[in-house]
This record gives C-alpha cells, structure tokens and sequence, in this order.
C-alpha cells in the first residue's frame, strides 16, 4: 500500500469533525506522517534540488526557484473531518501569522529548511465582572461592570517556538488551544510541508482563517504581572495579510488515493 494511502487510511478512522478521536489516535497518524518521504507525494525532483541549495553549484537553482514565487497549494484530499495537501513555499516566501481556530494541525517538513514562529493566546482571568465599590453608598454596595461589552482589537498571547525546522524531522502537532495555533512560515530555502487539518477551515462552522502582526501595546490592566518566567508575552492584532501574498492551487503529482 502506498504511503499517501496508509495515512488516508489512518485519518479516516482517527479524525471527527470534532477532530482526534483520542491521543492514541494523534499518536496513530504522527507514526505514518512521519514516514512519508517527497517521493511519496510527487516531490522527489523538487526535493532532489534542494538538498544541494547551499553549495556553489546552487547557482542555477536558486535562478530556477526565484523565477516563481508564488507559494503553491497541492490539494490531495478533503472530507468533514480532515483535509489533506501540501504547501510548496519558495526561498525567502513567506506564510504570514494566521490561525486554525477549533482545529488540529499536524504539519511534515517534507523537504527544505523553514522559520517557524509560533504563539498561543494567553489564558486571561476567568472572571467576566469586576466589581467596583462606590463611596457614594453604603460599603456593602458595589457595582458590576460586565467586560464582555468592551471590544479587545488586541490579544496577549506566549511565544511556543521561535526557530529554523529542516528536513527530515518529525511530525509538529498543534492543538486548537495549545501547541502554537498561532504560526508563521518564512522558507530559508525552498521547502515544501504536509498539512493535515482535522476538522478543515469552514467558514459556515465558523472556522475562518485569521492572519495577525504583533503591535506595540501597554498592560495598564495588569493581567500579564504573573506570567511564567522566561515566556515571552506580545500583543497580537488582526490585520489583513500583504497583497503580495498569494497561494496559488497546484497540482497534485503523486499516487491517487482509493477512497
């Protein structure tokens, strides 16, 4: 059985549309993802290229690689519960800061080296209501001051991983509220990644990618006082991605899968 098949196979039967079936299940899919070689999806030239990207003989294929920049999406396979494709990104390219909101992602370098930066939003206090004491009543009353009304245009959030991946290496797993939901790719030199999205972007389930940039902003409120020593804390807003940032649908070259 073809690889690419194997993991079809093992995604069907550990993937819901609520995502993972169990941590078993996540195991189950990592163990054949990270198996998969470039030549099990169509890849095997592009990564052939690649391998020799920073000796002088390069020349060339960087001339090659630079003559089309456009990031391209290899679609393989989409159900309710999961989808599958490939992102084949070019040197320096990058995919800016987005999210996968209520999604499980489980993402292959199949070839190449890539910046990672990653982040969780930061857990803020439970508590919706602050009470506030009012000297013109008696000290026993206060008043409540609902925060859900307030409109937040920006959100604190950790920084998870902040560093170069390059192939071969082992499957990354990031989880709807943890793991660096929030990431960015920039190519150091071509490269080309599997995605596994479980359950895939649904704008009619309300799972809308969202793309961010880091702002400057102070914490008059004080909710980052008591963060963990050595994480880094930014300020991340909602912001449109650059017009130069395109995906293009490309084809698919490897073996078909038997659905």
């Amino acid at each position: 059985m073809a690889t690419i098949q194997k993991l079809y196979e093992v995604c069907k039967v550990s993937l819901s549309t609520n995502g993972p079936l169990s941590s078993e299940a996540v195991d189950s899919i990592c163990a054949v993802l990270d198996n998969v070689m470039p030549s099990d999806v169509g890849l095997e030239n592009d990564a052939q290229s690649v391998r020799s990207w920073r000796s002088p003989r390069a020349l060339n294929m960087k001339a090659i690689f630079h003559s089309s920049a456009a990031i391209r999406y290899r679609h393989i396979y989409e159900c309710k519960s999961f989808s599958i494709g490939i992102f084949c990104i070019p040197a320096s390219s990058i995919i800016p800061l987005h999210n996968h909101p209520g999604m499980t992602v489980f993402s292959k370098l199949l070839y190449g080296t890539v910046h990672v930066k990653s982040y969780d939003w930061f857990k803020k206090p439970t508590c919706n209501k602050v009470k506030i004491r009012n000297s013109r009543f008696p000290t026993k009353c206060t008043l409540s001051i609902d925060l859900s009304s307030f409109v937040i245009t920006a959100r604190p959030a950790k920084i998870i991983r902040d560093g170069e991946m390059s192939a071969p290496c082992g499957t990354m797993v990031i989880h709807p509220t943890d793991g660096g939901n929030i990431h960015a790719f920039k190519a150091i030199t071509p490269c080309a990644i599997l995605d596994i999205l479980s359950p895939p972007y649904s704008s009619e389930d309300g799972r809308h990618c969202s793309y961010f940039r880091r702002c400057q902003k102070a914490d008059p409120s004080g909710i980052l006082s008591n963060r963990s020593k050595g994480s880094e804390i930014v300020w991340l807003e909602e912001h449109q991605p650059p017009n130069k940032f395109v995906i293009k649908r490309d084809l698919y070259t490897g073996p078909p899968l038997n659905l």
